[in-house]
Parts: C-alpha cells; sequence; structure tokens
C-alpha cells in the first residue's frame, strides 16, 4: 500500500514563484514608463501654458519674454522666474513634473520655450509656431 501525500512538490512552487517575478517584472516596466510618458506629456501642456502667456505678454509690451540669444539651460531657477514674470507664480513646473524650463527671445517676433528633464535626459523645445521637437526622449 502506497501512501500519497497532499501538498505541492518544490517544483511546482518554484515555478509559480518564477511566473509571479515575472509578471512583477513586466509590471513594474509599464509603470516605469506611464510614470515617465505621463511627466512628458506634463511638461509639454505647461509649455503651451506658458505659449499663450507669451501672446499675452507680447500684446501688453510688444516683444516676447525671455533671455536674448540662441539658447538656454533650464534650472529650477529660470523655471521660478519664468513662473513668477508669465503666469504669476503658477507652480507649472513642480517638483512632481520633474522637468525645469527656460525662455529664450531672439527678436521682438521670434521665441523658443526649452524644458528639460532634470537630471539630463529628455529635452523639449517649443517655438513660436507651437511646433515641438523633443531629443533623447
Amino acid at each position: 500500500m502506497t501512501t500519497r501525500s497532499k501538498g505541492f512538490t518544490l517544483i511546482e512552487l518554484l515555478v509559480v514563484v518564477a511566473i509571479i517575478g515575472i509578471l512583477g517584472a513586466v509590471g513594474i516596466i509599464s509603470y516605469t514608463g506611464y510614470v515617465s510618458s505621463t511627466k512628458k506629456k506634463s511638461a509639454e501642456n505647461a509649455m503651451m501654458q506658458l505659449s499663450l502667456a507669451q501672446t499675452e505678454y507680447y500684446s501688453e509690451n510688444s516683444v516676447y519674454y525671455g533671455a536674448s540669444g540662441t539658447t538656454c539651460t533650464p534650472s529650477t531657477a529660470t523655471s521660478d522666474r519664468v513662473e513668477a514674470d508669465l503666469v504669476g507664480g503658477t507652480e507649472l513646473f513642480s517638483s512632481d513634473v520633474g522637468y525645469n524650463v527656460c525662455v529664450v527671445s531672439n527678436t521682438a517676433k521670434k521665441y523658443f520655450i526649452v524644458s528639460e528633464e532634470q537630471g539630463g535626459g529628455c529635452k523639449i523645445t517649443l517655438d513660436g509656431n507651437q511646433i515641438i521637437t523633443r531629443q533623447n526622449c
């Protein structure tokens, strides 16, 4: 007479743990991608709001807001200054978004809004024609 033990074998348990691990890894990668794309889209929406503020600034001052030149380097300080001057201190680029912004005005009729991911990486540029370009995104 043979006795049968009830329960799972070690192999069955190892297979189940491996499957759960694979599903968990896929879930984490998907979630990270979702968070990254959401932050990028939030930055682009904030840049569009700044573009609208630029239009208002131009109608009041006959020039666009921004540092003169052809390029700028986004930082927390430039983000705070742009938000204070263009949108009355509204925090469009809070630490939750993970992007900083700066504004460059070449001439009275042309401007660029540059946003860069904190810590480097994705760089988004919006010009006065509402054209968005992305680098390393």
